[in-house]
């Protein structure tokens, strides 16, 4: 670590997190410490930590008093984190129709949040200091497995309204002090390309930072024009908030000479897992309970697929409890090698909308789709769209060396997987348009997986 980078981590971004009243230094100390106690004894913090967020949310919270009061729920009964399932789950309706009666009577400095809306109407919703606090010190630690630190150089490719409008004077000289340098994910053509790859080669970056379709079509840009990107010095290249698929790890590090660091999470959810060195998605476990569930509700044993639902356990200001995120994954029944006693994440799917369905009702992950056009010479980008059963578009961008013969094999590929007479319309286009937030998504589906 260089001199730098160390008053950055042990002064100046402590400072910064105390005049802004967060407690970040704190709960990242106890999180490093933690993270090695046994799994039975981070499911007994985890208990505590619940059975504090519940009685709170009982004595302060208008939505959860009316709650506990109609369905006889009595917060200081827990137990065990299954006594989560004697309360409903969390929607993102449910959020939108009480959005007041979800703030506790206490809150103080609440901060207004959305998600980007990628799978629908945005949500918003209310973040306190003390989840923020957690939050970020949640990711400081996994970054720190990394053998780099707040303070190392770092590239972060992003593309949200929220990041990309706060460029405000301050925001500007902690990124500068920090020394973070941004690239906007939305402006992904060649020549902007040419110029990021430039910028990464002048910066010298310890760490790159985004979505992994952003980085591994620069990744792949690189490779086409023969720019050498693994002497740059990068140790290794964070990537969130997508899906990351295995041939995106593949080019990205390949190219860049490093190790690709997979995290999960977002904004409502908060910081969920993120994978060390050792290959294990670990969960953040001192403030989120994890649960899987099938589409009845029902929660499910690690090792079967279904869908994300949090308790996010430091959020007594706006609580996050049993909260459907519409994520699709698989708990892991073991530890990992490194020693941390963290809970992981076996596989991490994709939305719930990631998902397509063939005409007799059989449910496909959107890879199935994906592969049929991945590997075909000629295709810049594109995006498949289950509108229904019955019509599937596939938005397509080509280059010189596209033969128009694949048309056909791309609408045989698609029928042979959702059904003989589905209509597929291909429609071609200059550019694949990314979500509103900057994330790019491969497969939409308008069809119910139920």
């Amino acid at each position: 670590m260089s001199i730098y980078t160390q008053i950055v981590s042990n002064v100046l971004f402590p400072l910064h997190e105390k005049l802004k009243r967060h407690d970040t230094v704190r709960v990242k100390q106890s999180l490093e410490k933690t993270q090695w106690l046994s799994s039975k004894k981070i499911e007994k913090l985890q208990i505590e930590r619940l059975r504090e967020l519940l009685i709170n949310a009982g004595k302060y919270v208008p939505y959860y008093r009316v709650l506990f009061e109609k369905i006889h729920f009595n917060p200081t009964s827990i137990n065990s984190t299954t006594d989560l399932q004697k309360l409903p789950f969390l929607s993102k309706t449910i959020i939108r129709e009480n959005l007041e009666s979800l703030k506790s009577e206490r809150a103080i400095g609440l901060t207004r949040f959305n998600t980007g809306g990628s799978s629908g109407q945005p949500l918003i919703f209310f973040i306190g200091k003390e989840r923020v606090s957690h939050d970020v010190a949640a990711k400081w630690r996994a970054t720190r497995w990394w053998d780099v630190d707040i303070g190392d150089k770092e590239i972060v490719v992003w593309g949200s309204p929220i990041e990309l409008g706060a460029q405000d004077r301050i925001r500007l000289l902690r990124d500068k002090f920090i020394r973070t340098k941004l690239i906007p994910a939305f402006e992904m053509s060649e020549k902007n390309l040419d110029r990021f790859i430039g910028e990464i080669k002048n910066f010298k970056p310890t760490m790159l930072f985004g979505y992994p379709s952003s980085l591994s079509l620069i990744a792949n840009h690189a490779e086409k024009t023969k720019q050498n990107m693994n002497t740059i010095g990068i140790k290794v290249v964070f990537v969130t908030s997508e899906r990351l698929y295995d041939h995106q790890r593949n080019m990205i590090e390949r190219v860049f000479g490093c190790s690709v660091a997979n995290g999960y999470g977002g904004r409502d959810a908060g910081f969920i897992a993120h994978q060390c060195p050792s290959g294990g998605m670990h969960i953040t476990a001192e403030d989120i309970i994890v649960e899987i569930v099938d589409t009845a509700g029902n929660v499910l044993p690690a090792g079967q697929v279904g869908e994300i639902v949090v308790t996010h356990l430091s959020t007594k200001d706006f609580p996050f409890v049993r909260y459907k995120t519409g994520d699709v994954a698989v708990l892991d029944d073991r530890l990992c090698s490194c020693g941390r006693g963290l809970p992981m994440l076996k596989e991490i799917q994709g939305r719930t909308t990631d998902f397509v369905v063939a005409t007799d009702g059989t449910v496909l992950h959107g890879l199935s789709l994906i592969y049929i056009l991945r590997d075909i010479p000629g295709i810049e980008n594109f995006k498949i769209i289950q509108e229904s059963l019955d019509h599937t578009r596939v938005l397509l961008a080509t280059n010189a060396n596209f033969d128009e013969s694949s048309i056909d094999t791309i609408r045989r590929g698609i029928q042979s997987r959702l059904g003989q007479l589905v209509k597929v319309d291909i429609e071609r286009v200059n550019e694949v348009e990314r979500e509103a937030s900057g994330k790019y998504r491969y497969i939409v589906s308008h069809v119910n997986p139920a």
